[in-house]
């Protein structure tokens, strides 16, 4: 192994970010412009974050015990991991060779290359953020639209492989009862979802923003309140859906 690939940071005793006890680690470069992206210092590559798959695998398999006990394991993160496709699938062939369970948290806004495809391969479970259904949203909250990552999940669907859907409830935007039943019922095409995972928005982002020099978008809008939540989460537990309420 020789890869090298850009990491922001390395998280270790997650339990949020997939199954059990995980390490988390944060990849560099991303194409998205998330309105409430709460890691806007993970958008850009730098070179003074470059590391190679031995030194990232090596730093994960510290905590392999914890993986093996708690049913746990690796999860790549970011900014999008698939920025870096040969590095991701490099640290995951790695670490499957030592029996450790893969997740990616991923936009799945890419192109299916050989590389991503690669990489694909090699991951155990996707955690896919759907930003928006709908095309002209996707592109206010992202400012890309939604057509790679529909494809993305078609791919994975056509696959075989495991996903848990992840949706940020942004007030105004993914908060509706009746937008939620929209996206429960597209979902029902996708009998590889094995969970439905939301994540009230939060502002813990704004300071990083404001770091930056960035101006902070969501200036106007608090987070969703229990009661909202609640209507969210009742939606998809009605469908079938395995639901899970993540908090940051």
């Amino acid at each position: 192994m020789t890869k090298q690939g850009y990491v922001h940071s390395i998280e270790t005793g997650s339990a949020i970010d997939g199954p059990g006890i995980r390490s988390v680690i944060f990849l560099q470069g991303c194409p998205f412009r998330c309105l409430f992206c709460h890691n806007p210092d993970t958008w850009t590559q730098t070179t003074d974050h470059v590391r190679t798959v031995e030194e990232v695998v090596q730093e994960a398999l510290k905590y392999q015990d914890f993986y093996q006990l708690s049913g746990g394991g690796v999860t790549l993160s970011g900014g999008e991991p698939l920025v870096q496709p040969a590095f991701v699938a490099a640290v995951f062939q790695a670490l499957h060779a030592r029996g450790v369970h893969t997740a990616l948290d991923t936009c799945g806004y890419v192109d299916l290359t050989p590389e991503v495809k690669e990489a694909i391969k090699n991951t155990d479970l996707f955690l896919l953020d759907i930003k928006h259904l709908h095309p002209d949203t996707h592109k206010k909250l992202t400012g890309k639209p939604n057509d790679k990552v529909l494809a993305f999940l078609n791919y994975l669907r056509d696959c075989g492989k495991d996903i848990w859907i992840r949706i940020v409830l942004v007030p105004g935007y993914s908060t509706d009862p009746a937008y939620a039943q929209e996206v429960a019922t597209f979902l029902k095409a996708y009998p590889t979802v094995r969970k439905v995972e939301l994540l009230p928005y939060h502002e813990l982002g704004k300071v990083k923003w404001e770091k930056l020099g960035y101006t902070y978008p969501l200036q106007n809008i608090s987070p969703p309140d229990k009661a909202t939540v609640q209507a969210v989460t009742q939606v998809f537990a009605d469908n079938g859906f395995s639901v899970l309420i993540s908090k940051p």
